[in-house]
């Protein structure tokens, strides 16, 4: 099956995740069962492209957003490079298509006061539960690792003598990212409960039944917490990694050097961080300014 081999090479030879294959089969698929319904194509080799801008226009009847509909041309995309790749077909369908206009929408960081708030609000004791909370938190702000990355963070990827953790993000692409000294006293308060119910689980960050984390429970964990200190809408760890990008910026951080430390592949992904720190730029500047009218 084409899709079947298209999905093999994408994770013996492109290394991709599991998640980003998982998304790209269920594009795929979704696709196709289209073509069978509604023109009775059954090989995606002989479709041609009135037929996938009709899928387009089903998509978007389905008010379906222009950033889903163009991540998913992306795996159809990548499907038809594949096919011609292996010689299956000569042309690509997409190979004139331009993606649908998409608006950017806006990311709110927390505010370091609003971040402080949320860890000092966990309340100090010995629980298991609310040590490790906090320490979701500490991580996902002090690190600015993705929600998938925090979860799958093992005991043996912290290093205390470099003070730093081992990240492997996208495409297993692995990286180092310091760790604050404050951070590494949480985790060393946290392992020693730890241990009580790891069960000889891998990961640093486990249930109480000594299970991996999923996302909802780490999505869980920052919108509750953040709900008691934010008027914001938008609550979740990506918010943080978000945050954790625009105060280093904020703070005079090189900008490729916040790259470096979010795994970013391109400088285009990380300057979407810039643009409050433009507002501070833009405050130094007024104030600074000889010709300015606000000195």
């Amino acid at each position: 099956m084409l899709i079947d081999s298209f999905l093999e090479y994408l994770f013996l030879e492109k290394k991709y995740s599991i998640n980003t294959i998982s998304a790209y089969k269920t594009d795929l698929l979704a696709f196709k069962d289209f073509c069978e319904t509604d023109f009775n194509v059954n090989n995606l080799s002989e479709v041609e492209y009135p037929i996938i801008r009709s899928w387009i226009v089903n998509l978007v009847h389905q008010k379906i957003s222009n950033r889903s509909i163009n991540r998913k041309i992306t795996s159809l995309n990548s499907f038809y490079k594949f096919l011609q790749k292996t010689h299956q077909i000569e042309i690509n369908p997409l190979s004139k298509h331009k993606s649908l206009k998409s608006v950017n929408k806006l990311q709110i960081p927390f505010s370091v006061k609003e971040i402080n708030d949320a860890i000092n609000s966990v309340s100090e004791n010995s629980d298991f539960k609310l040590i490790r909370n906090k320490l979701i938190i500490e991580l996902l702000y002090s690190t600015g690792v993705r929600k998938s990355e925090l979860i799958h963070i093992k005991e043996s990827d912290i290093d205390f003598g470099n003070k730093t953790v081992k990240v492997l993000g996208k495409r297993n692409k692995e990286r180092f990212v310091p760790l604050l000294e404050s951070v590494i006293a949480k985790i060393k308060q946290y392992q020693i409960l730890r241990d009580e119910f790891s069960e000889g689980a891998e990961e640093l960050l486990i249930t109480e039944n000594g299970n991996k984390l999923s996302k909802s429970l780490v999505y869980g964990v920052i919108n509750s917490y953040f709900s008691n200190v934010s008027t914001k809408t938008k609550k979740s760890p990506h918010i943080l990694r978000h945050s954790f990008a625009t105060h280093l910026l904020n703070e005079g951080a090189n900008l490729n050097s916040v790259k470096e430390l979010l795994g970013h592949s391109s400088l285009a992904s990380t300057q979407v961080y810039t643009h409050n720190s433009l507002e501070v730029i833009k405050k130094v500047y007024n104030q600074a300014h000889p010709r300015s009218l606000k000195k």
